[in-house]
């Protein structure tokens, strides 16, 4: 093994992986873009200041890779101080992942109307921000990499509560998403696939901030923590575009889509014979008893205007606005 591999190599391995993900990034903001959702200004400006960030941020990845290989070749002591490259990435870390934290929680209480959930999923967020932001900035002051024990505790205190609010989104959309299953297989199947996308985004990012943090605590001697550092702000990123542009691939799915609006909570956009009506949904649970039910003429059974509510087994959402 060469001398560089477990410092230089490694944290190429880390700007390659960055630079892979932020064309991801940079093709989900192009179909966001290009697709016309009726999102409201709050969102479109969440995800245009996302995508800036990380095209900043990667340019100066790559950056930081020139200074180490090219500018500091043969400099072996380039390894044992950070420049300011490292506590920009800390701190734009943290911006990302509490747009995206917050934008999620806003979903979380869209389905869940628990304030209480959402009060925690905040906390830790704002938590894991300034921590992240603090330790970025006397990451900078530091500079020399032997002294960074002092960053152990503020460090831990970004990674784990950050971790803590991916983990309990993640929780809480699976749970709101599987109450909300009803007698019907399209809907469920779409369902099916929301909780998957949630599972999985928010398994990603808990892996990269776990890696950041366990690399940090248990091997300094090396960049592994930096492997895992600078990819973390694009997953942050992938995992909220990934969100909004699976209403696309929803609708694919059948004649019937489900889309987590962040204004109206959830919403059935349902097409047939070309003309596309739309209900708002509510998580009320009301009967299912038989999937696809029909007057005894053969017609579709129709659907009130009014609020349905009731009890049952499986639950169905409740139909809570007009049709248009």
């Amino acid at each position: 093994m060469g001398a560089f591999d477990k410092t230089i190599g490694i944290l190429l391995l880390g700007l390659f992986f960055n630079t892979y993900l932020y064309g991801l990034v940079t093709y989900q903001f192009i179909v966001y873009h290009t697709t016309k959702f009726n999102d409201p200004w709050r969102v479109k400006a969440v995800v245009g200041a996302l995508f800036i960030l990380d095209t900043v941020h990667s340019a100066v990845a790559v950056y930081s890779g020139w200074d180490m290989c090219v500018t500091n070749f043969g400099n072996p002591n380039v390894i044992l101080t950070v420049s300011w490259e490292i506590p920009f990435t800390a701190v734009s870390t943290s911006v990302a992942a509490i747009l995206t934290q917050l934008f999620l929680a806003h979903r979380v209480f869209r389905l869940t109307k628990n304030k209480y959930l959402v009060a925690c999923i905040c906390a830790l967020s704002l938590t894991g921000f300034v921590a992240g932001f603090v330790a970025g900035i006397r990451s900078g002051i530091i500079q020399d990499v032997t002294k960074f024990g002092a960053l152990t505790t503020i460090v831990t205190l970004w990674l784990g509560f950050s971790t803590a609010a991916d983990l309990t989104i993640t929780f809480a959309l699976t749970i709101a998403l599987y109450r909300s299953r009803t007698g019907i297989r399209q809907t469920n199947t779409i369902l099916n696939r929301l909780i998957r996308g949630a599972v999985q985004t928010g398994l990603f990012v808990s892996i990269f901030a776990l890696g950041d943090l366990f690399g940090f605590l248990l091997h300094r001697d090396t960049n592994l923590y930096a492997m895992f550092a600078y990819p973390i702000g694009r997953i942050y990123t992938n995992t909220l575009l990934d969100t909004l542009n699976a209403r696309v691939a929803l609708q694919s799915l059948g004649t019937t889509a489900i889309d987590i609006d962040t204004e109206n909570g959830l919403r059935f956009r349902t097409t047939t014979g070309g003309a596309e009506s739309q209900s708002n949904i509510q998580l009320h649970q009301v009967n299912a008893r038989q999937e696809g039910a029909t007057t005894p003429d053969g017609k579709p059974y129709p659907i009130s205007d009014d609020k349905i509510s009731g009890d049952g087994p499986d639950g169905v959402f409740a139909h809570a606005g007009k049709r248009v």
